[in-house]
């Protein structure tokens, strides 16, 4: 949107100092995508937008929100996580994002990991990407509350995400002092590489 420079000089531009970026699952979905997918207002409005998926993990720096080794943006839905040198494979099933006082689904996160080269025989990483979408019932519902003026607007912007990017720590497995989903992100790889054995060739 043309403020890619700007980016570049500071990555926490809109945060004040000692503030920090650290959201829960809920919040990133209910305070900041399902406020952006009803064209509101996100305040802090801290996390930018990223053209669907050209940049390779290690290039977001200076073009997302960074911190403390995570990078944040919003992004457009697509079926292709295709960027320059590599490509977004899934792990893992989706899981749901819910409420912590009603517990009511507010949305869907699933998980990625980078691999490097062309699909499907690329070479895996250390990358993993978690990508919240909201869920059918919330999207459409805001959607609906005003498809007779902006329809067009609105089935636009029910189609943004936002992602979670971080590089996992190969340390993790032995002191469990890296990101609070380490252990879920070592279930999913090993899923991942069962997968990968099983298949037929």
């Amino acid at each position: 949107m043309g403020d890619t420079n700007n980016n570049n000089n500071n990555n926490n531009v809109n945060l004040p100092p000692g503030f920090r970026f650290y959201p829960t699952d809920e919040e990133l979905v209910v305070h900041f995508l399902h406020r952006k997918a009803s064209l509101l207002p996100c305040h802090p409005d801290v996390i930018p937008d990223l053209d669907l998926y050209p940049f390779d993990p290690w290039q977001l720096q200076g073009r997302a929100l960074e911190e403390g080794n995570q990078w944040y943006y919003y992004s457009r839905r697509t079926q292709n996580r295709i960027s320059n040198n590599g490509y977004w494979m899934p792990m893992g099933m989706d899981e749901q994002v819910v409420t912590s006082s009603s517990n009511k689904r507010v949305g869907m996160k699933k998980y990625y990991v980078f691999h490097i080269g062309e699909a499907p025989h690329g070479n895996k990483t250390n990358w993993i990407m978690q990508e919240y979408r909201l869920s059918d019932s919330s999207s459409s519902s805001s959607s609906r509350s005003s498809s007779k003026r902006k329809s067009h607007p609105k089935s636009e912007h029910s189609r943004w995400v936002i992602c979670r990017v971080y590089e996992r720590d190969e340390d993790d497995d032995e002191d469990g002092d890296g990101t609070e989903l380490s252990c879920l992100d070592e279930v999913f790889l090993s899923l991942d590489d069962l997968d990968e054995v099983s298949l037929p060739n």
